[in-house]
């Protein structure tokens, strides 16, 4: 099996060493760069299976690094960052990230948050295989929703015909909606049912994807119960 391949960009090199060693040991591969320019190249070059972005790096920022990588691939993104600051997080997530981890960071968390990405993107431990829904699931392949339509077994999802084009983690957010419309679904157990947390996290996490879904299937579909959660609207 082949070893996953992870793109790492950090400009401390005190840190990006010891990540890359810490990782290596744990059976990645790990192509390792100090800024933003050659992360893109690095990213062109390699396609990596998963890739690490400190948001503060020079020549090009972790956040514009992580847009411009989404703009070409749905590639999972991790951010890093020294602060916890809200603006920092959104602006991470908003930018395509489906993740980050704030530094400092313990070398075993940062590899269990990889691997939980990795199974949910359907490629952990270096396979490139998508999931696909059991050929059991009494929904059917096909769900309609007013103009949207999921084609749960081709990963495919339409409004008005037209395609939408999601990332792995935004699919998997509408596949936990669509399997319950109408039923209010936490956003912690969102962040379970989605994100592998079962030790909890970030529902900012949360919060960003929704929004990000909503602006690409329609901001009325998915609907906000104060106190609760999230919702589709059946």
């Amino acid at each position: 099996m082949a070893e996953t391949h992870v793109l790492f960009v950090e400009d401390d090199d005190v840190i990006r060493e010891a990540t890359q060693l810490a990782l290596e040991r744990d059976g990645f591969r790990v192509t390792a760069m100090p800024d933003g320019l050659q992360g893109l190249d690095a990213f062109r070059a390699n396609r990596p299976d998963i890739a690490l972005l400190d948001v503060m790096v020079p020549g090009l920022d972790g956040v514009s690094l992580c847009r411009r990588i989404r703009d070409e691939s749905t590639v999972p993104v991790i951010m890093l960052s020294a602060r916890a600051d809200s603006i920092d997080v959104v602006l991470g997530l908003e930018a395509g990230a489906d993740d980050y981890v704030t530094k400092p960071f313990d070398g075993a968390v940062l590899v269990a948050r990889i691997r939980a990405v990795l199974r949910r993107f359907g490629h952990a431990g270096g396979s490139q295989r998508g999931e696909s829904v059991s050929d059991d699931d009494p929904r059917g392949p096909l769900l309609a929703f007013g103009e949207l339509e999921i084609d749960t077994e081709g990963m495919e999802v339409r409004k008005g015909g037209e395609p939408v084009a999601l990332t792995p983690t935004e699919m998997r957010l509408l596949l936990e909606f669509s399997s319950a419309p109408g039923t209010v679904l936490s956003r912690d157990k969102l962040l379970e049912r989605v994100w592998d947390y079962g030790w909890g996290g970030d529902t900012r996490v949360v919060d960003v994807h929704v929004q990000r879904l909503r602006t690409k299937i329609g901001q009325d579909r998915i609907e906000t119960v104060r106190g609760f959660g999230y919702k589709l609207k059946a």
